[in-house]
């Protein structure tokens, strides 16, 4: 059979559907278009994730790339970007350095720390900063170089080669407790922070912050034809980098093509409208699945798949290994990647209770976090908007942490935790909020985590129904 290809050729076209050979060309080509957008949008999702967050950034506040926003107390609600920590203060800086390196100081960990992660456009990670990361919680001077630098570098940086142009900074300047002293301590350490460009190093100006707290910053996934103007821009400005030079012709097939301006027809609207819902359906129903859990016959599972982790850490160098629709799937659900995953932090989700039901807002539910949590710093337990992965909009409170003012605890140590649109009698202080007319989802976080969580000699168990 192998000598007569033609005769499979032939085989294969008598047994397509007539009605496939009765659409028409326009037909055929919408089908397509449709089918590449679906991936498009898979494909791109990370770096149209970044880029919400720009566009956010500098139409909703005065920042401007190469500064910092930052958040001057724990986020809330009005920050709509994808699972934001609220037992934490937040400075982001989106970098570009197009016009030469750009370096983001970090100062020691004396009065303060940052967990802090260092991204490119794709939220690959390029390094770790604080005691966690590379400067090893002694401070450190990172120099972001752009695509193809050949210039010197002084020494005493730490190098950080970018394949593209632009990406962010996150930092989360760690809290003690929620008392006002403590964040106050947690915002003067992170302000310590300075970002300038390499060629100004021997006098580098201020570093210009600006507050978002308060402000309504939308970041959450458009699923409709807006998500390709988002990633029409990330075409635009950033270069084809080889890994993903396949997608050219998919994206000229729905108008993205590079050094051209994307002008969508109303009905080619329509298409991508569909073609994105469609991704998103995808997208959803693969993270209901659940990925492999932490410990078996436990619900939870790390907020990340391991194929994931290893493809981003090592760069996607790998060339057997590229994991789009993982990847893909991780970034409708949060936002910067890490480079030591279990140093600083360490997260764990659930979507559905014990009995495998998603949670519901109409119910109650309960979790028991056993004593003698494995943490250097905190744990904490945040609820979430199922649909948007975003805070819960218009409660007044996210979350749960060890270092949460008032936190009741047994007599062994453990604490619970409950979930519902009412605090059960007595229990305020160790209540999440949640909308009852909508799904949630949870984040366990655990900062500073430590052996017994990765040896499973400590075990979160799962959410529990209340009757």
């Amino acid at each position: 059979m192998r000598r007569f290809p033609f005769l499979l050729a032939a085989a294969a076209i008598s047994f397509v559907p007539a009605h496939v050979w009765a659409l028409t060309a326009q037909e055929l080509r919408d089908r397509s278009v449709e089918r590449r957008a679906v991936e498009a949008v898979i494909w791109g999702m990370p770096a149209v994730n970044a880029d919400l967050m720009l566009q956010e950034i500098l139409s909703k506040t005065k920042a401007k790339v190469n500064e910092v926003v930052y958040w001057s107390r724990p986020v809330n609600w009005q920050n709509q970007t994808l699972t934001p920590n609220p037992d934490s203060i937040y400075l982001m800086s989106f970098w570009n350095v197009k016009d030469g390196p750009l370096v983001i100081d970090v100062p020691p960990a004396e009065g303060g720390s940052f967990a802090g992660n260092i991204v490119n456009a794709w939220q690959m990670p390029l390094e770790d900063a604080g005691p966690e990361g590379a400067d090893k919680g002694k401070g450190g001077k990172y120099v972001i170089l752009p695509p193809g630098y050949t210039g010197v570098t002084p020494p005493g940086y730490i190098v950080l080669k970018s394949d593209t142009f632009s990406g962010f900074a996150l930092l989360r300047s760690n809290l003690k407790s929620h008392a006002d002293a403590d964040i106050e301590k947690s915002v003067t350490y992170g302000k310590r922070l300075k970002i300038y460009p390499l060629k100004q190093a021997a006098n580098p100006p201020p570093t210009r912050f600006t507050d978002a707290f308060g402000t309504l910053f939308d970041a959450t996934i458009r699923y409709d034809a807006s998500f390709f103007v988002n990633l029409d821009r990330i075409v635009q400005t950033e270069p084809w980098l080889d890994r993903d030079r396949a997608m050219i012709d998919p994206l000229k097939t729905i108008g993205i093509e590079k050094g051209k301006p994307y002008t969508p027809e109303p009905s080619e609207k329509k298409i991508l409208d569909t073609a994105a819902e469609e991704a998103h359906a995808l997208l959803s129903a693969r993270y209901d699945e659940g990925f492999p859990a932490l410990n078996e016959g436990i619900r939870w599972f790390p907020a990340a798949m391991a194929e994931m982790v290893k493809a981003a850490q090592g760069g996607y160098a790998d060339p057997d290994s590229y994991p789009v629709d993982v990847r893909g799937v991780t970034y409708t659900l949060g936002f910067t990647g890490i480079k030591r995953i279990g140093t600083a932090q360490f997260y764990l989700m659930a979507n559905k209770d014990k009995g495998g039901n998603a949670f519901d807002g109409g119910k109650t539910y309960r979790l028991v976090v056993p004593a003698d949590a494995p943490v250097k710093q905190y744990w904490s337990v945040t609820a979430y908007d199922r649909e948007t992965h975003a805070l819960i909009r218009n409660m007044d409170k996210a979350s749960v942490a060890s270092i949460t003012p008032g936190v009741q605890k047994a007599a062994d140590g453990s604490v619970e935790v409950f979930f519902g649109a009412k605090a059960p009698a007595g229990k305020e202080a160790n209540w999440v909020p949640v909308d009852p007319q909508r799904k949630f989802e949870l984040l366990f976080r655990l900062y500073g985590p430590e052996k017994p969580l990765f040896d499973k000699s400590w075990k979160l168990p799962d959410v529990e129904k209340m009757p």
